[in-house]
């Protein structure tokens, strides 16, 4: 009986491993203020933006391998289902709060261009 039970933690465990590879991106801490913040600033901003982008699209290309391997290691369809439903959540909030957070950052940027003149 432990035996089975030590495979079936194993197996579990297994299973939150390799489900956790996909790292959720972390967003840019603040935004720059466009009243105040220096070229310079905007710029660093600017490419910090373009990386969380970038990371943001690498977790959603994660998540979809994640998907098509557990398809490929023959998972029955209700647990494909569940998680095609779930990596479709992680995927929109992932895209939302990349949304959410480039609309504040473009509003600083468009501040920033008009106090330039």
């Amino acid at each position: 009986m432990k035996a089975v039970y030590l495979c079936a933690l194993t197996l579990g465990l297994g299973f939150t491993a390799a489900h956790a590879e996909c790292s959720y991106p972390k967003a840019p801490a603040s935004v720059p203020d466009g009243k105040s913040a220096a070229e310079p600033e905007m710029i660093e901003a600017m490419k910090t933006f373009k990386q969380y982008d970038t990371d943001v699209n690498a977790y959603i290309a994660c998540l979809d391998q994640e998907t098509k391997q557990k398809s490929a290691d023959g998972g029955s369809a209700s647990q494909i289902m569940q998680m095609k439903s779930m990596q479709s959540k992680k995927q929109n909030a992932a895209v939302e709060e990349l949304k959410a957070k480039a609309a504040l950052f473009n509003e600083q940027v468009r501040v920033f261009k008009s106090k330039k003149g």
